[in-house]
């Protein structure tokens, strides 16, 4: 009988070893899968943020060459009529992305965003190389367009940067994907401005006969393509989002969500005014951003007789890649006062400094040597700042009008309107900077300054629109 008594309690002793072993393991799985989710999240992030850049590079890498471009495909009859042709280049790549913006949106929504990514880096691969090729402007035309319609990683991008992070850290993980467009301001206009025509500006290196010299512009295009396929082979490790939580936690972000901007799971995306109101206006600043790229490029490089600055590429280069820089430093610390003071209260003011700030432009032609570098790349810096904080607010204005399910969708929504309003402001301001040329004196104003007046008007637009009873906002957000 003690034989069996303390058999039994040795059995049950073992049992009870056994249980607290398997316990201890799963806690230990348990910490790993935590440890390697947070790692994954991590790792999305930063890589979501490269994505983005890539996508930027070839709009960004674009406009210090592009006038130059046009010239030496010998389209435009008169040098006044440069700007016209140059804004057709840039607006096909955006009428592009406009045609496939919703349907990249439910794709990214039903087969997921990683797959979305890959086909979009692929097709930045294939046809910024293309167009680094161009002989005519007619090849430019098509390759730049065909690359906006293969390109629809916008919106899942967007989508991807609320998911990866936590509701409180929603700001500084759209900040990420918009600081990637800081680092496309510091290295894209480098890339173009000091790589372009490298058979001219470096002659000891590239030969007139080599394929850098018979293609001038293939070089940057080259870069970022090379670059790119680095961007895709990292695609393996990324973790997909659109299941990325369970349905308890998709439920409980849901009805937190439906909190701040009410349930929309029901609605239509498109009777969905907290959402469309966000979207026209982040549109209509989107139009003034690409408007003033353009015209700011194409005003720099032209000739003093049309009160331009006179600017070589390398300027041009050198003074994008300085403002995104600062800009690149200032979105490390502006997402804590979005989270402090809203979307809003950032807003306003930012775009009312944009428009007293382009008043100056014009009378910066007045200008020679180091005054005019010191001052041009402040008021660039100073632009671009106020832009960056913007764009962060309006993602936030439109990421908490949705749920997660609906991010894709609302995502694909914004950029087919965000970038039909991209697609006419190249075409239009360079219209308007040609008629600006060959108005020099005009009868009210000088043409330089009807060309600056134009954009800021967009901008006026846009900041009236931030107001009642326009803009739809939930409770929390309403200063």
């Amino acid at each position: 009988m003690p034989a069996r008594m303390s058999s039994i309690i040795i059995e049950a002793q073992r049992k009870k070893t056994i249980r607290c072993v398997e316990e201890s393991s799963a806690k230990r799985i348990t910490g790993f899968e935590s440890w390697l989710s947070r790692f994954s999240k991590v790792f999305g992030s930063v890589t979501n943020t490269s994505f983005f850049l890539f996508l930027a590079l070839p709009i960004q890498s674009l406009f210090p060459y592009l006038y130059f471009m046009i010239r030496d495909l010998k389209v435009a009859k008169e040098e006044q009529d440069i700007g016209f042709y140059a804004g057709f280049v840039g607006a096909t790549y955006f009428l592009g992305r406009t045609i496939s913006a919703v349907p990249w949106g439910m794709f990214a929504d039903k087969y997921g965003r990683k797959p979305c990514i890959v086909i979009s880096i692929l097709s930045v691969i294939v046809f910024n190389t293309l167009f680094g090729l161009s002989t005519t402007y007619w090849m430019a035309i098509v390759t730049r367009g065909l690359l906006g319609l293969l390109c629809g990683i916008l919106g899942p991008i967007k989508a991807y940067a609320s998911e990866v992070s936590r509701k409180e850290h929603q700001a500084l993980g759209i900040s990420f994907v918009t600081s990637s467009r800081a680092i496309a301001l510091v290295i894209g206009p480098s890339i173009g401005g000091f790589l372009a025509q490298p058979a001219r500006k470096y002659p000891k290196i590239f030969s007139e006969e080599s394929i850098f010299g018979r293609f001038p512009y293939f070089l940057p295009c080259l870069v970022i393509s090379v670059l790119a396929v680095g961007s895709c082979i990292a695609c393996i490790w990324l973790p997909e989002t659109l299941h990325f939580h369970d349905d308890d936690k998709v439920e409980a972000i849901e009805e937190l969500e439906s909190q701040v901007g009410g349930s929309k799971s029901t609605e239509n995306l498109l009777k969905n005014w907290q959402l469309m109101s966000a979207i026209i206006i982040f549109s209509i600043f989107s139009l003034h951003d690409t408007a003033y790229l353009e015209i700011f490029s194409l005003w720099a490089v032209s000739s003093r007789k049309f009160q331009g600055l006179s600017f070589t590429s390398q300027d041009v280069g050198t003074v994008f890649a300085f403002s995104g820089l600062s800009v690149l430093v200032y979105q490390l610390t502006i997402y804590p006062f979005l989270s402090k003071f809203g979307p809003i209260k950032t807003f306003r003011p930012a775009a009312i400094l944009s428009i007293l700030l382009l008043t100056t432009y014009p009378f910066m032609s007045n200008l020679h040597g180091l005054e005019l570098k010191i001052l041009i790349n402040m008021a660039s810096v100073l632009k671009n700042v106020f832009a960056a904080t913007i764009t962060i607010a309006c993602n936030i204005l439109q990421n908490t009008a949705v749920t997660q399910k609906q991010r894709g969708a609302a995502n694909g929504i914004s950029v087919t309107m965000m970038s039909t309003f991209k697609a006419v402001a190249p075409a239009v301001a360079g219209i308007i900077f040609s008629w600006a040329q060959k108005h020099i004196s005009g009868l009210f104003l000088p043409g330089n300054q009807i060309l600056f007046l134009t954009i800021n008007m967009v901008s006026i637009v846009g900041l009236v629109l931030t107001f009642k009873p326009f803009l739809s906002l939930p409770n929390p957000m309403r200063h």
